[in-house]
């Protein structure tokens, strides 16, 4: 009999508790999205807008230190490696003007980063011959959770889709639900199901920096309430055995 009581509690804590880390619950049987549109959307380039951040590089004579036809001539030391981990970036400012050696505030945002290129070349031609510039984004992002951990992702290429993002986070793994993913971009929420080559091909959407990816983990109750309620288990199990040993005595 108490045996059967100490079973009939653990299912219900088990059952309590087993769903107590599941986020971005559903608040419908089926989504209300239709996201096949948005998986097949035109590909488009990163528009550079206020408080992104930019990475700089500046070439003259048509970018001959980023080609060298002859590296040889430009090494200063054998063990000599670029790095752009210590280079400075620049602040796009709350007006859309970003401040740059030599050339001062100009206004960059609202413009892709070829058409930005374009013009840096133009105002950097007043100082260099033939100058040759590269710019990058560095605070592009997105953030995925859920049963693969907590990742924050860098968007270093434009045009990224869904699946990219789950692969630079280890991928899908057997406490994932490939089934019950979802993508969240501002107010909007699109459920995706990758579980079946027709969900992957209308659910691999181009990723937008700020979208948050969560992946539903695969939920085990028992070995979960087992694990959640341990200390409560324990006082049961010590107690159920202290009512026994009493017992026995009288």
């Amino acid at each position: 009999m108490r045996i059967s009581i100490v079973f009939f509690i653990l299912s219900l804590t088990s059952c309590a508790s087993y769903k107590q880390n599941i986020m971005f619950k559903s608040t419908s049987a089926a989504s209300a999205e239709k996201i096949k549109q948005h998986a097949l959307e035109e590909e488009k380039n990163f528009l550079i807008a206020k408080n992104d951040r930019l990475l700089i590089k500046v070439y003259s004579n048509g970018g001959e230190r980023l080609i060298d036809p002859n590296p040889e001539l430009s090494q200063t030391g054998p063990a000599e490696k670029s790095t752009s981990q210590n280079e400075p970036n620049y602040l796009i400012d709350l007006q859309g003007l970003i401040k740059l050696p030599l050339v001062g505030e100009i206004k960059l945002d609202d413009l892709t980063l070829k058409q930005a290129e374009e013009v840096l070349q133009k105002e950097y031609a007043k100082f260099f011959k033939e100058p040759f510039v590269q710019l990058s984004f560095v605070n592009k992002r997105v953030i995925v959770l859920g049963a693969l951990g907590g990742h924050v992702i860098p968007l270093e290429n434009e045009n990224t889709s869904l699946v990219e993002v789950l692969a630079l986070a280890k991928g899908l793994d057997k406490d994932s639900k490939a089934h019950n993913m979802r993508l969240i971009r501002a107010d909007k929420v699109y459920e995706i199901d990758f579980s079946t080559i027709e969900g992957f091909k209308n659910g691999n959407m181009l990723i937008h920096s700020g979208d948050i990816v969560y992946v539903e983990p695969v939920r085990r109750p028992f070995s979960e309430g087992l694990r959640d309620y341990s200390g409560v288990i324990s006082m049961i199990v010590a107690l159920a055995t202290l009512v026994t040993l009493v017992s026995s005595i009288k």
